[in-house]
């Protein structure tokens, strides 16, 4: 199975085995943190599931849409690698990838 690695905004690391199929957000909420708020439950209404993702992967993710990226301009913390998790699609092409919660806006 493929592994997601997740840092929370503490520093502190865990990687848990990803499901194909579910949203990068989905495993996050699923493997316990919970300073990932969600609040839109995934329909990319919100950006309250805004992660870093690792640079090494930021080209093997699809197209940002014109939705998220307005999204995202809310964030005081966006930068290069910033994506909304309810955004990404977790698959065996994304094994090893690190992900860092964005600090709360």
């Amino acid at each position: 199975m493929a592994e997601l690695t997740i840092v929370g905004r503490d520093g502190s690391e865990k990687t848990v085995q990803g499901r194909s199929g579910w949203s990068v957000m989905e495993i996050i909420r699923g493997a316990g943190f919970d300073e990932l708020l969600a609040l839109c439950g995934g329909c990319c209404s919100c950006a309250t599931c805004h992660v870093h993702v690792d640079e090494d992967y930021t080209a093997k993710l699809k197209p940002m849409s014109a939705d998220e990226d307005d999204l995202l301009d809310s964030s005081s913390f966006r930068n290069a690698t910033s994506r909304l998790s309810c955004q990404i699609d977790f698959g065996p092409e994304l094994d090893g990838l690190r992900v860092t919660v964005a600090p709360e806006d």
